[in-house]
């Protein structure tokens, strides 16, 4: 395994802390200085990790400082890079550009090919093509390769693996036996809505008030996770006792193993879900990436925007559904890792 190397690890969303968690942990010898961005949970989650880190500007809730914050971060970043031999990032243009600035290799993980579905996303072509400067580029074999190629990453620096980012760090995880008592709910779904402000998504209203009541009319209590942008006011309508809405971050592993679903407008809590082999529902408003694409139809994702469809679909399910089985996820692990010590030992010569 890799040693006597340095890694700048740059964590910008909440699932990055697990997934980097869930890789690092099998690289005791890497020596590893972390930033982070301060954007929604990523910051609890990353010292719930138990990382050591600085944070690194910030994500804002204005869509046009959103997009002015992410040149301000990068200039940051390439200013004053810590000494590393390489970095380490996900979905995340900015470490990739500022390593490029300081002759830093960069190795990435990308599952996100929403471009190749929709057209005229302007903003995503350019994010696209800003993480295409990556040294070596690693994703899924269901993404499609030829969108990355087209925004200019060589062929030969793209490498690919079997399963779902969300595997390497599902592959470890453990429920906590005790963590279902610590909530003031019963037997319990999770929502979290979808980003409509993100470029991406062209629907103007959630889906979220209504899957809520579908779901508390199926038997279910909610723990609802808000994004912060407003629609918090979407539980409005629902019987409060039925409803819990967190005051800090809570493990989202822990949420779906101890759930009957996870539902999500948006698509890491369900791939999570789906990994660990728990029911997961997609309301996503637009083409699905590939990588959901083919969980649909490996059947362990199920995709609607119908509310009443979703509604039934989680009314139907049983105590067998929802069985935890990580078995795959490690495989998939494990094939990631070994690939992650080769780029590293490649990126090092």
């Amino acid at each position: 395994m890799t040693r006597d190397h340095t890694a700048w690890v740059d964590l910008v969303s909440p699932s990055h802390p697990f997934l980097f968690d869930g890789l690092l942990s099998s690289f005791p010898d890497l020596d590893v200085t972390t930033t982070v961005r301060e954007k929604t949970e990523t910051v609890d989650l990353a010292a719930e990790a138990g990382f050591d880190f600085e944070v690194r500007g910030r994500d804002f809730d204005d869509p046009h400082l959103r997009k002015a914050g992410i040149p301000l971060r990068t200039a940051q970043l390439a200013a004053r890079p810590p000494d590393a031999d390489v970095s380490l990032s996900s979905r995340n243009a900015m470490c990739v550009l500022a390593s490029k600035a300081r002759g830093i290799p960069s190795v990435h993980f990308t599952d996100n090919d929403i471009t190749a579905y929709v057209d005229g996303l302007w903003a995503e072509e350019l994010y696209n093509w800003l993480e295409a400067r990556a040294t070596y580029t690693v994703v899924p074999e269901a993404f499609e390769t030829a969108e990355l190629e087209k925004h200019g990453t060589d062929a030969m620096s793209i490498f690919t693996y079997p399963g779902y980012k969300e595997d390497i760090y599902v592959a470890d995880f453990e429920p906590d036996e005790s963590f279902a008592d610590r909530l003031p709910v019963g037997e319990y779904v999770v929502v979290r809505p979808e980003a409509l402000d993100a470029a991406y998504v062209d629907e103007a209203e959630s889906l979220v008030p209504a899957v809520l009541e579908g779901v508390v009319d199926a038997g279910y209590d909610v723990v609802y996770l808000p994004r912060g942008r407003g629609d918090r006011g979407y539980a409005g309508g629902v019987d409060p006792d039925r409803i819990h809405v967190p005051d800090a971050a809570y493990d989202g592993l822990q949420l779906a193993a101890h759930a009957e679903c996870v539902l999500t407008g948006s698509g890491t809590m369900a791939r999570e879900a789906a990994c660990m082999g728990k029911p997961a529902v997609s309301f996503f408003p637009n083409e699905l990436l590939s990588v959901d694409r083919q969980l649909v139809e490996e059947g362990r994702l199920f995709h609607s925007r119908d509310p009443e469809a979703i509604a039934d679909y989680v009314a139907g399910l049983d105590a067998d559904d929802a069985r935890l089985d990580r078995s795959r996820s490690r495989r998939v692990r494990d094939e990631v890792v070994a690939l992650t010590d080769r780029l590293i030992d490649r990126a090092t010569r």
